[in-house]
């Protein structure tokens, strides 16, 4: 009798141990809760103790995590409507506030979250233009709201220390993509306009160009064949005059005949001339 006694102490004093001992992983944030009040937070990782049956222990993860929201609607300083997907990245850094506010549910958690998030981003997106906020530094876009944003986390016991925007689209059901395509075509157009305007400038200069150098060409060409043609005229007189100076009369007879060439040419010449005229003497001469 006694000896089960012992046996049924021993095994209540192991149970009330075991009861008594929880572990804290590292990585996650405990709080240890006396009948449903939180009595101790802030546990680090390790080995610790509570009482069994009164207190219960709720860890969280401590490490950062990332928060994933639905695609929010916002308003570009041009009254143009965009689709804006985002996720948040943060931590756990206030165990008691985070299950006062939350339950210790993450997921209610990221939906308390998330209203405190998308209005601050409003705020910037409201004040910028489209093309601002698609092609300029979208880290910008955070870090000026990033302190308001923590303010409002603060309260869920939550610290973020970044929020990458993932897509930014123009919603299909609204004329913004018409709009921004209308534009990209007029743009497209204008610089089309532009080359084509500079392509005919860029023809007439070179045209004209062309057109000067070719009367240049033209110019000295002929400038050089009349300076040929008076060398040749030059050179035919000096050998004219050589011949006359060295055979008068082959030259003479030579001066005829190339008369008679250029007087009876078209074949149907007709001169009438004495017959003792010095013209026919040629034609007299037996030599």
């Amino acid at each position: 009798m006694k000896y089960s006694l012992w046996i049924a102490l021993a095994v209540a004093a192991l149970l009330g141990l075991l009861g008594s001992v929880y572990v804290v992983r590292e990585g996650q944030v405990a709080l240890v809760l006396n009948l449903g009040r939180v009595a101790r937070t802030d546990i680090g990782p390790g080995l610790h103790f509570k009482w069994p049956l009164v207190e219960t222990v709720r860890a969280f993860d401590s490490r950062f995590a990332l928060v994933d929201f639905s695609p929010e609607r916002y308003l570009t300083s041009e009254r143009k409507d965009v689709s804006v997907d985002f996720v948040a990245i943060g931590y756990i850094n206030d165990a008691r506030a985070f299950y006062r506010a939350t339950g210790g549910d993450e997921s209610a958690a990221a939906d308390r979250l998330a209203p405190i998030i998308k209005d601050s981003l409003r705020n910037e997106i409201n004040s910028r233009t489209l093309t601002q906020l698609v092609s300029g530094d979208r880290s910008e876009v955070i870090a000026k709201q990033l302190e308001g944003i923590n303010k409002g986390a603060e309260t869920l016991g939550m610290r973020i220390v970044d929020i990458r925007l993932k897509q930014i689209d123009l919603p299909t059901d609204s004329d913004v993509i018409k709009q921004v395509y209308d534009r990209m075509r007029a743009e497209r157009k204008q610089v089309a306009s532009a080359l084509r305007a500079e392509g005919e400038e860029q023809a007439r200069t070179i045209r004209a160009q062309a057109d000067r150098d070719q009367a240049v060409i033209v110019a000295e060409a002929e400038r050089d064949a009349q300076m040929l043609r008076g060398q040749g005229d030059a050179q035919a007189a000096r050998l004219f005059a050589d011949v006359a100076n060295t055979d008068p009369a082959f030259f003479s007879f030579h001066r005829s005949l190339e008369a008679y060439r250029n007087a009876f040419a078209d074949g149907q010449g007709v001169i009438v001339l004495d017959r003792n005229d010095p013209f026919l003497q040629y034609f007299k001469n037996e030599r």
